[in-house]
């Protein structure tokens, strides 16, 4: 994507209609040949799912990352001071999951200027 004032939105317990509706609209916007704002998301089920994922060490990896540019693992490992087959491992999941991509070069880079989390919160029981 190389864009790096997009957004990443990590959104814990939407429902699937608010997705649906959000593609809806994007897909109504096109057909009127409107000017539609790229949207990147990623949806977790639960709050503990999100946290597998996105765990403190990662989060300062994608902070790095951020700060240094484009980069090699082994450069990244060095500069944050960690393994570098944790760092490998935790990169080859952030890729997975869109919060950083690696170029034709074989260079990681975070391709997002900030990365929004929405949680929401159940629906409250009746009683």
């Amino acid at each position: 994507m190389k864009n790096g004032n997009a957004i990443l939105h990590l959104t814990v317990g939407e429902p699937i209609e608010a997705s649906l509706a959000r593609a809806t609209a994007a897909m109504k916007a096109a057909k009127q040949g409107k000017h539609i704002k790229p949207y990147f998301g990623v949806g977790f089920d639960d709050v503990g799912e999100m946290f597998a994922v996105f765990t403190p060490k990662r989060w300062e990896l994608l902070g790095a990352l951020r700060e240094s540019g484009a980069t090699t693992i082994a450069e990244l490992a060095r500069r944050i001071k960690r393994d570098y087959k944790n760092v490998y491992n935790d990169c080859e999941h952030l890729i997975e999951w869109m919060a950083i991509e690696k170029d034709e070069n074989g260079l990681i880079f975070a391709p997002y200027s900030e990365i929004v989390v929405d949680m929401k919160l159940p629906n409250k029981r009746a009683a």
